[in-house]
């Protein structure tokens, strides 16, 4: 084994966080930022790239390593967890928007699993958190991913975060899923990704779902949320109050409201 093993627990609902329980000498990793709290014994250190040590050669190999994580938008670097005490010791981290964390151990999977740029919270040490470019330039320019996601291997286990309800498909040789471009999560290796134009000019264009579909064939299991963060954020920015002039003025929710909007403009 290569990584550590690690022991969790998760915690909520909606806004989750998990709880990683860290035995003496035991570390994880886990973006910047997504940090909860931690107990006493446990050392915090910033590294460069994921701390994994493969493909690394000195000080080039941790700047290429960690330049890769520029291209999927992260930070450079990474927080790592070390429990330095004599007893078992717990760090938490958070998720930054409402969904769930999804645990996979990545042994159970071949060893690598695929998924959205911004999905990876946390994992254990000796997990390496690469990117995976897209072969296809239709699945480039239309896949809501673009030619870059991220790949996790390694045989230990790693944290997920995705967007409102996560469902875990399994899909037979041959079985085809289409899905809304923004709601793949994750998929295994052996998932054929692929996307089709979803039919018709009038659904196309008055349908409002988008012109493309993300078409997933097994075998293998893909993972799917129910509500992508950039479906969240737009619906957040169309209800914003509006701005108008000097101060800003928000839109009425009832019908009322937008009646005296009419008679204020």
């Amino acid at each position: 084994m290569n990584n550590h093993e690690i022991d969790y627990k998760l915690f909520g609902d909606d806004m989750q966080f998990v709880e990683v329980e860290l035995d003496p000498g035991e570390t994880v990793i886990a973006e910047a930022g997504s940090l909860m709290m931690l107990d006493e014994g446990i050392k915090m250190e910033t590294i460069m790239g994921d701390g994994s040590g493969q493909g690394d050669s000195g000080f080039l190999g941790k700047m290429l390593g960690a330049g890769k994580r520029l291209l999927t938008g992260e930070s450079l670097f990474m927080t790592m967890f070390t429990n330095e005490g004599y007893q078992k010791q717990r760090v938490y981290f958070a998720s930054p928007y409402p969904g769930k964390i999804i645990p996979m151990d990545l042994s159970q999977h071949r060893g690598k699993i695929i998924c959205q740029k911004d999905a990876f919270l946390a994992a254990a040490k000796g997990v390496s958190v690469g990117i995976e470019f897209q072969r296809k330039i239709g699945v480039g320019f239309f896949g809501g991913e673009g030619f870059i996601m991220q790949k996790l291997e390694g045989d230990g286990l790693a944290f997920v975060h995705a967007g409102g309800t996560i469902i875990e498909r399994q899909l037979q040789p041959g079985e085809t899923l289409r899905v809304d471009t923004g709601c793949l999560v994750a998929m295994t290796q052996e998932v054929t990704y692929d996307i089709k134009a979803v039919g018709g000019i009038k659904t196309a264009l008055f349908g409002g779902e988008g012109l493309f579909f993300a078409s997933l064939t097994g075998p293998g299991t893909v993972w799917i949320q129910s509500l992508p963060f950039s479906r969240l954020a737009s619906r957040v920015f169309a209800a914003a109050p509006s701005i108008q002039g000097g101060g800003g003025k928000s839109r009425g929710e009832g019908g009322i409201g937008n009646v005296f909007d009419l008679f204020n403009r």
